[in-house]
């Protein structure tokens, strides 16, 4: 028996078999590349964040897709004119009172974005998930609201300088002024499967 003729279809088969298997890791590959793209210019400073808390870009990207999800079937709305003028007036009276009570005025800084963002659709959970919402469609300023409200905390524990409150004061309008003039999500939402 001639048996040349079939190792000669055995290995046209393995090497049709590892072409294929190439060809999907490259498929694969690609396209793990664009999704991390996506998801890194998405997200921005987060996305580093993300990858430093869960220890790899993996796990981060996961997180932040899940977040992406969870934040997706909220109704986050738009602030109507009327409330954006109240809001906006509530904020101008507490700046100016932060002269005289920067203590109460970063208080009530806290309290006002906690409602901004109670308006606008927001769940209100602990800080962490709050955060990790507004990270979705806030991703450059939810740092501003992580270092205010770190700061509003350590306030609260006795151990905060003026200088401290005044840095929150700005870290606080930076989040309010975004979240309080966008009429719609900065980045826009995607379907995420």
């Amino acid at each position: 028996m001639d048996f040349s003729h079939i190792d000669a279809n055995y290995f046209l088969l393995a090497v049709v078999i590892v072409a294929v298997i190439i060809l999907i890791a490259v498929v694969y590959a690609r396209n793990r590349r664009a999704a991390t793209a996506r998801i890194r210019q998405r997200f921005g400073p987060e996305y580093e964040r993300a990858v430093r808390e869960h220890g790899s870009e993996r796990r981060a990207e996961a997180q932040l897709v899940n977040r992406e999800k969870r934040v997706g079937k909220l109704s986050i709305r738009e602030l109507a004119p009327i409330e954006r003028d109240r809001f906006t007036n509530q904020w101008n009276s507490l700046q100016l009172r932060f002269v005289d009570s920067p203590k109460g005025a970063v208080a009530e800084a806290d309290d006002l974005i906690v409602l901004l963002m109670q308006t606008r659709g927001y769940p209100m959970g602990d800080f962490d998930q709050r955060a990790a919402d507004i990270s979705v469609d806030h991703p450059i300023v939810v740092n501003n609201y992580r270092s205010a409200h770190s700061i509003a905390v350590r306030l609260r524990n006795g151990d905060a300088s003026t200088e401290d409150l005044r840095k929150a004061m700005i870290h606080y309008r930076a989040l309010f002024d975004e979240m309080v003039q966008v009429a719609a999500p900065p980045v826009a939402r995607r379907d995420v499967a």
